[in-house]
């Protein structure tokens, strides 16, 4: 059992946390040997853990504005990993629902828990019990969540309430007296769980619902994900190669017209992996298609039968119930007779909701493939602004368009072996500056990070040419994002297998769970 607490708030001191970890290590423990939760979860040869962070008010309230799309402070929130329904999974354990620790443990993570102190410490004064009861009762409903049962889709609540009673029994917190008898958190909805109809009627009068969700872009390396990214939000998000495997992380455009909204993400391709990065790029596209309403698997018109990944990626979306649409990309480099049995040969592996010719770098069929997709999404309000774009920062898309012209002009081992940090982003406002983005100047300071010493002097070049023409290309692609003068300094710095060593892949950002 794993049990990772990550405290935000200074108001719960070390002796209240180490108390509080051991309850609900116990409590989980407790749950797991129950047998109402599913015998491969019990037999599985792996810690199952959870990460809790403890957060105050506004963090929790960023979380819901976030998730939910609710402006408030809530006591707790839950997020699950595996698909379970009243404890029991309902697709097979698969590789990539595992990872591992510092020490090289092997874990099975089931979600993750959010609490927020400030608001459990009330709720215990005016219940009347102990703060430790209050946050194990948060802990412990939580559990029961990322365990698959709700009491909020109509089943039987005493299920539910009985279960986390009985824990808290199990772990020496029974309930004290009646002013304790409480039995919902006011956010015991898991964060991405449908909007319910009484969740609906809370959204202000007048926010009309639309078709409105997530669609996860997956297929194999280079087959075009990125560039139908940039063509359907209007701007380069996302860098393009010839080279496979250019996407590392889960990249979002927003798609907004009248009636929808469409969040994409943009996945690694799915491939092999051979080192820990390589991990985390293939791990990313399997969470970002666990998380959305809808699967888009591209394949290349090109080649008319289904390869391994491919195959994969559709078992994959059967076994997550995610309707998924087959967008057969590079239509226009072959005859329309020629598609007929990749059609036929694709038809054998899953059943496609759909399936649209596209050329993402002409734009041609993409607005087809749009309404397919905005069809099979819920009925809900936005989920972000309609003025968003992308949920990416300029910088992050600043050290990706660097990393693209290292991509363009180096070859062999080194494209791959090399990670762009930001060390400093700096704006100049014009002097007659109205708001934050009417700058004069941007100076951006960052780092190429190699493996080698040998990456490091082709990186450079003979005498700085390499580097200078990575540079120059990279600050003329910032300069159309930022839309004003770039001054761009780049270093190379030498990281020795930094793709295989966890602190390092941190660092960069290739982080396996968001924090």
């Amino acid at each position: 059992m794993s049990i990772s607490i990550e405290n935000k708030t200074r108001s719960f001191g070390k002796a209240e946390e180490a108390e509080f970890a051991s309850h609900v290590s116990d409590a989980l423990a407790f749950l797991l040997k129950q047998d109402y939760v599913d015998s491969r979860i019990r037999a599985v040869k792996a810690e199952v853990s959870v990460d809790i962070r403890l957060v105050g008010n506004d963090a929790i309230r960023k979380l819901n504005r976030e998730y939910r799309g609710k402006d408030s402070v809530t006591d707790v929130l839950s997020f699950p990993v595996l698909d379970m329904v009243d404890g029991s999974l309902q697709a097979d354990l698969m590789p990539y629902d595992f990872s591992y620790d510092e020490e090289e443990n092997k874990l099975l993570p089931i979600g993750d828990v959010v609490i927020c102190v400030e608001r459990a410490r009330t709720q215990a004064e005016t219940y009347g019990h102990s703060l430790l009861r209050e946050m194990c009762f948060l802990a412990v409903h939580s559990f029961l969540h990322l365990l698959g049962f709700d009491h909020e889709n109509g089943r039987d609540e005493s299920l539910m309430f009985g279960k986390q009673e009985e824990s808290l029994r199990a772990v020496g917190l029974p309930r004290g007296d009646a002013s304790s008898d409480r039995s919902i958190p006011d956010a015991d909805i898991e964060a991405g769980a449908d909007v319910s109809s009484s969740e609906q009627e809370e959204h202000p009068v007048g926010e009309m619902l639309l078709h409105c969700g997530y669609c996860a872009l997956v297929g194999r390396p280079n087959v075009g994900k990125s560039t139908l990214l940039n063509t359907i939000s209007g701007m380069k998000l996302a860098i393009v190669s010839h080279k496979p495997q250019t996407t590392r992380n889960n990249i979002q455009a927003i798609y907004n017209r009248d009636d929808a909204q469409v969040i994409f993400v943009d996945t690694p391709g799915i491939h092999k992996p051979q080192s820990k990065l390589a991990e985390f790029m293939v791990d990313s596209s399997f969470r970002a298609a666990k998380g959305a309403d809808v699967v888009v698997l591209m394949a290349d018109g090109r080649f008319n039968k289904p390869a391994g990944v491919e195959i994969r990626a559709a078992e994959m979306a059967k076994k997550l119930k995610k309707p998924i649409i087959l967008a057969v990309n590079k239509a226009d480099a072959v005859t329309k007779e020629s598609l007929l049995p990749l059609i036929a040969n694709y038809s054998q592996i899953a059943d496609f909701a759909a399936i649209v010719p596209i050329s993402a770098l002409k734009d041609d069929g993409v607005e087809e493939l749009m309404d397919v997709i905005i069809s099979h999404l819920p009925s809900q309000p936005r989920y972000f602004p309609i003025e968003e774009v992308t949920d990416q920062s300029e910088r992050e898309i600043a050290a990706e368009l660097i990393r693209e012209q290292i991509l363009h002009y180096t070859n062999e081992e080194i494209p791959h072996g090399t990670a762009v940090e930001i060390d400093a982003f700096e704006e100049e406002l014009k002097e007659d500056a109205t708001d934050s983005y009417d700058r004069n100047l941007v100076r951006i300071h960052a780092s190429i990070i190699c493996e080698k010493d040998s990456h490091k002097s082709i990186l450079l070049g003979k005498n700085g040419q390499m580097i200078k023409r990575i540079g120059t290309a990279a600050r003329e692609n910032i300069e159309k994002m930022t839309d004003c003068k770039v001054f761009l300094d780049l270093h190379v710095k030498v990281r020795k297998d930094w793709k295989n060593r966890q602190v390092f892949l941190d660092e960069f950002g290739y982080k396996k769970k968001d924090d």
